[in-house]
């Protein structure tokens, strides 16, 4: 027996989602959501840790981790279960986060998943999209929605994945799970090779670069259906993300392309329910001709009032789906409104259900244990800083969280506005979110003056670029800087 099974034995039986293992730190868990320190386990060592996981380590992973300083694999504890983990450096040493990935494959029907997610299986060409913050849960949703389609077509699936998390085995199709570092160099080779393998369906576990998402979008325009992962928090800024990763020149082609080849965008979000335990909450964007005109036309905007005239194809917003959870009694009003995109039209929606968020006292709402979660955020994005220093969009995400956290002890403006100046100055002020992120810097520093300017700066370039999900909310800043007050999000 290894080590670390002594903590994943621990982890498991106290129904964790995940072990947290940091230097001179004592071991946490995250249980139903919340992150609990386990004061019965002695602080670790950066030796101990390293000692500990170098005994579970693939080799090609200690090579990895000793030359790039982070790594993923998947451990497997016989009668216990299969673990995703991360090890990466930080500050105080050597940290490491692991997942438990349940033993069976949870259907459709036990995770509740929206019925058009189960339309989306019979496709047999296209795009899908599965989105959502780290942790959502979305490889598990797209094991479920594989898992349905091996018991029901007789296909040829690949799933390019790093790590492999669930493990498929051929009911009706044959399936080839191919994990990047081991089995191939990169997920856009990987994707690349599946078209000279005689694939029907293809999985993309994550589509990061804007080789892999090329790839993917012409894929699915050659008569596949291909499933992929974005970490982003809606289904209309999914679109844009996807657009924005192309080059200025290339991005009316790309709207193109994507208004034919995508066929829906599933976001999600885990939830904290009354009673404990976690629920997950979906947004459902179904591709219809309306959708896929915005899409082409750059009218993403538009999409959401499309989304709640369209409840008969399976579309749903997240406002209306966290409402229907509170009315059944699953979330509370706080959570729901915590857990929400949209703050404005969320806080209409209940209130229109007769729902008032008597909570709310003018200050932003914050989860009570979101100081240790954003500070773990921050330490893995200054590593992503350390490991890529011109890498501008780890500049820029790290300066958005010092900037905008709620959490009074973790806010930095003043780091912030150098991070988001660099970011600036390596995209040389042609991206109008980084720009949007030095005016929220110097808001964060009380330079009102200055963080309106950037963010007229950045408005002026989300028009000419026709960005129009970014219009609305540049607008609602440059509002919020002329009463001088900062933006933070939750």
């Amino acid at each position: 027996m290894a080590t670390i099974d002594v903590l994943l034995q621990h982890m498991v039986a106290n129904g964790a989602s995940d072990l947290h293992l940091t230097s001179t730190f004592k071991p946490y868990l995250r249980i139903s959501g919340a992150m609990e320190i386990q004061d019965n386990f002695a602080p670790l060592s950066s030796e101990a840790i390293l000692a500990m996981l170098a005994e579970i380590m693939p080799r090609h992973n200690l090579e990895q981790f000793q030359r790039e300083w982070d790594t993923d694999f998947a451990y497997e504890v016989a009668g216990l279960g299969r673990f995703r983990i991360n090890v990466f450096n930080d500050r105080y040493g050597v940290g490491s986060v692991m997942r438990l990935i349940p033993s069976e494959i949870p259907t459709i029907e036990q995770l509740g998943l929206p019925a058009a997610l189960r339309n989306f299986c019979y496709l047999s060409k296209g795009l899908v999209l599965v989105t959502g913050p780290t942790g959502s849960g979305k490889s598990t949703t797209l094991a479920a929605l594989i898992d349905f389609i091996n018991h029901i077509r007789e296909e040829h699936i690949i799933t390019i994945e790093d790590p492999i998390e669930f493990v498929h085995e051929p009911v009706k199709c044959l399936i080839n799970q191919r994990e990047v570092h081991r089995d191939t160099e990169s997920f856009a080779r990987a994707l690349r090779a599946a078209l000279r393998e005689d694939p029907d369906i293809v999985l993309v576990g994550e589509m990061r670069d804007l080789e892999t998402i090329e790839i993917a979008i012409e894929t699915a325009e050659t008569g596949h259906l291909v499933f992929g992962t974005l970490h982003t928090n809606s289904a209309p800024a999914t679109i844009d993300r996807v657009i924005d990763k192309f080059p200025a020149d290339r991005q009316n082609q790309i709207r193109s392309m994507l208004g034919d080849a995508l066929q829906g965008v599933v976001a999600q979000t885990l939830c904290r329910q009354i009673g404990g335990g976690r629920v997950a909450a979906f947004e459902v964007l179904v591709v219809n001709v309306p959708v896929a005109s915005h899409i082409r036309e750059g009218k993403t905007f538009m999409i959401p009032s499309v989304m709640q005239t369209s409840r008969g194809l399976g579309m749903q917003t997240f406002s209306e789906e966290l409402t229907r959870l509170v009315l059944k009694g699953k979330i509370t009003v706080e959570e729901a409104y915590i857990k929400a995109v949209n703050k404005e039209e969320m806080r209409v929606t209940l209130e229109n259900h007769g729902l008032p968020l008597d909570f709310l006292t003018g200050e932003t709402v914050v989860a009570p244990d979101r100081t240790e979660e954003v500070r773990l955020l921050l330490e893995q994005l200054r590593q992503n800083m350390k490991d890529a220093p011109d890498d501008a969009n780890a500049l820029n995400d790290t300066a958005w969280i010092l900037a905008t956290t709620p959490v009074e002890s973790l806010r930095n403006g003043r780091e912030a506005v150098k991070l988001a100046e660099r970011a600036v100055k390596l995209t040389r002020g042609e991206e109008a979110s980084m720009l949007d992120t030095l005016g929220v810097a110097h808001a964060a520093t009380g330079a009102y003056r200055r963080a309106a300017e950037y963010a007229q700066q950045a408005l002026d370039l989300a028009r000419a670029k026709r960005l129009e999900a970014m219009i609305g909310p540049l607008t609602m800043r440059l509002k919020l800087f002329s009463t001088e007050k900062p933006f933070l999000d939750d």
